[in-house]
């Protein structure tokens, strides 16, 4: 018997994109072909909507945790490829049974085909008695077709494939799809999560971050730029900005009242955000706020914090709670090392009672006690850059 291991990699979205889903598919591609350059193949090619990647199975675990973390792809599957004959098909059929059974007890299954080439002789629901003939005659598996053990799929193309497993992916849209994005990454929980659901998005997804030494150490600094590492796993390379917000914090506690201080130093940073957004030609401001959460995240405060610029802020876990995002942290890695107890900007000079219903008017008159342009400029000029892969 001629058979061939590939990886099978369906398309989620992409495929109702309409006249640009060839665009959104060869982004789709490229980031494949990156994600794998630890490991060669023989080849990738696509049939009918799917693309495989022909290579040595041994390699496939580590191949498919790689090619799953790319945006746009919604599922893969371990497959084996075979002519489009009986007898061939029956060996690949029961091939791939004997590999599930040595990973697991199998008591039942259930046969499903698609046939995309209507040239070929048999119906799917007369495959799917013929396999369901071949597998109970072979085995000692009883068919179930509401809630099966083991599917057993059947892909009838140019050539045939068949599998018995569907890894689901995280979908979306490839990174670069969707224009491009600064994240406000901080040390916590949520900002992590919030970068990475718009880069499956599509956004590509730089990251600028704010401490405030001394006051917060080079671990706590660490801390956030292993976030960004993690976080490159699924957005690829990202440049890293990192800025000292110390100085506009000593200046508000210095010129205006303690309640002040959160509002006001975060329309410090969205000044520098969209500094830092011209400079590296990126469209949007991403932020880890929900509803609620804390004192700048009510809507009274986000009014007050937006009105500083005109760039577009993107919030895209306003909506969930914290269990939801702390389980998006554990899904993506990102949850360990963002409980490390290293204090970040937001923690220094914290008011023991912030303003959760700022009024425009009070905050720009408390600013105009500050020299806004000179300290936004000299944090912009010392900002450090780096790349993140």
């Amino acid at each position: 018997m001629s058979l061939t291991h590939v990886l099978s990699v369906s398309f989620g979205e992409l495929t109702l994109k309409g006249a640009n889903r060839n665009q959104f598919e060869k982004t789709a591609i490229r980031r494949v072909i990156d994600a794998l350059k630890p490991w060669p193949f023989e080849q990738l090619y696509k049939e009918q909507g799917k693309f495989y990647i022909e290579a040595d199975p041994a390699q496939f675990p580590a191949m498919i945790d790689a090619v799953k973390k790319v945006f746009g792809i919604h599922q893969v599957s371990p497959a084996v490829r075979v002519e489009k004959e009986m007898t061939a098909i029956r060996e690949a059929v029961l091939y791939v049974c004997r590999e599930r059974e040595a990973k697991q007890t199998v008591r039942t299954f259930k046969a499903e085909t698609r046939r995309t080439d209507k040239r070929f002789p048999m119906t799917s629901p007369e495959m799917n008695r013929e396999i369901g003939g071949w597998v109970l005659d072979a085995t000692d598996w009883t068919v179930d077709v509401h809630a099966p053990d083991v599917y057993v799929y059947v892909d009838v193309r140019d050539s045939v494939y068949v599998y018995t497993e569907k890894i689901r992916g995280y979908a979306g849209l490839p990174v670069g799809s969707s224009g491009r994005g600064l994240l406000l990454l901080s040390g916590g929980i949520d900002s992590p999560v919030a970068g990475f659901l718009m880069a499956r998005r599509g956004m590509q997804v730089d990251a600028l971050h704010f401490h405030s030494y001394p006051f917060t150490g080079e671990r706590s600094e660490e801390k956030v730029k292993k976030l960004a590492r993690i976080l490159s796993r699924f957005t690829g390379p990202m440049r890293f900005t990192s800025v000292n917000l110390l100085p506009m914090q000593q200046a508000i506690r210095e010129n205006c009242s303690e309640r002040e201080m959160t509002i006001l130093s975060r329309r410090f940073m969205m000044r520098i955000a969209e500094k830092i957004a011209d400079r590296d030609n990126r469209q949007a401001l991403i932020t880890g706020e929900s509803l609620g959460q804390v004192a700048s995240q009510t809507v009274e405060s986000m009014h007050v914090i937006d009105r500083v610029t005109d760039r577009l802020i993107i919030r895209p876990l306003v909506g969930l709670d914290k269990e939801e995002i702390t389980r998006w942290s554990v899904e993506i890695g990102t949850y360990e090392t963002s409980i490390l107890p290293f204090e970040d900007c937001c923690t220094v000079f914290l008011p023991a009672h912030p303003l959760t219903k700022p009024h425009l008017d009070a905050i720009e008159a408390s600013e105009q006690k500050m020299d806004i342009e000179t300290l936004v400029q000299s944090a912009v000029e010392n900002a450090i850059t780096t790349k993140i892969a």
